[in-house]
């Protein structure tokens, strides 16, 4: 029964965390709500099939699905495997292939702690100056984007380029209750702001946040995509993004079409 009130306490957690009621998530599970009560209470003993259900429900994440089974006395049901795997070997073709075909507009794939695990031939140009302390090693994209001697002081709308990452972070760790993510959040939060050196230019979109990174005399904008695997029953491969950028003006295109992967 000790198992079983252990999972039931951490379903509750997972279903506050998505602001669900009891209600709400008996009537999305199909079950009754006097169930799912003793469910989490311990009352009751789920079923495998049950804490699947509930965890797909409550959209937890993969890893986190297995914690719950291992909660529940079952044995984990996804694998977590290296990129290198063999058995992977077919979508990292495709992340490959994602990643060559944005040429020559940057794009990279980073893991669920925002570590950057490849990127084509355009992205390395656009991180010069950053130190190498920031680029060598693993390499977290958030902290070399906001760090002072990364690139926040060649992004000329700093702070709602900052303001836009802080709150795509702060939404993740909402969900994931990830504490690796929760110390990032801190760390960059702390980071100084610098004062901008001029008025940032007009934004491209009042839909969505640009990149408006300085490069020379000119001023690269970009606006930007995340891709992830539809339907993944793996957990790397779940925890896996695409980021893509693509041109916001007619300016940046031209720069970038015209030099290549070469450095604007």
């Amino acid at each position: 029964m000790q198992t079983s009130l252990h999972f039931g306490s951490q379903l509750r957690e997972w279903r506050l965390r998505r602001r669900m009621s009891q209600l709400d998530l008996a009537l999305d599970a199909d079950i009754s709500t006097r169930h799912l009560s003793f469910v989490e209470t311990g009352k009751s003993q789920p079923s495998r099939d049950m804490v699947l259900r509930l965890a797909e429900r409550l959209d937890v994440p993969l890893r986190d699905r297995n914690v719950l089974l291992s909660a529940a006395g079952f044995a984990p049901v996804f694998s977590e495997r290296k990129l290198d795997d063999p058995a992977l070997r077919d979508a990292c073709k495709a992340v490959d292939l994602v990643l060559k075909g944005h040429e020559p507009y940057p794009a990279l794939a980073i893991d669920r702690h925002w570590t950057l695990l490849a990127a084509n031939k355009a992205v390395p140009p656009l991180l010069a100056g950053a130190s190498a302390e920031l680029t060598t090693g693993p390499v977290n994209v958030l902290r070399l984007s906001l760090h002072p001697q990364g690139l926040s002081s060649r992004i000329v709308n700093l702070a709602q380029w900052r303001a836009h990452l802080l709150e795509r972070l702060r939404r993740q760790v909402e969900l994931t209750a990830d504490p690796v993510l929760a110390e990032l959040l801190k760390e960059l939060q702390a980071y100084p702001v610098p004062r901008a050196a001029g008025p940032a230019p007009k934004a491209v979109s009042e839909v969505v946040v640009p990149l408006q990174l300085r490069a020379g005399d000119t001023v690269l904008s970009f606006i930007s995509t995340t891709t992830v695997f539809g339907t993944p029953q793996e957990i790397t491969l779940s925890e896996l993004a695409l980021e893509t950028f693509f041109p916001a003006d007619a300016q940046t295109a031209e720069i970038l079409r015209g030099r290549g992967p070469a450095a604007p």
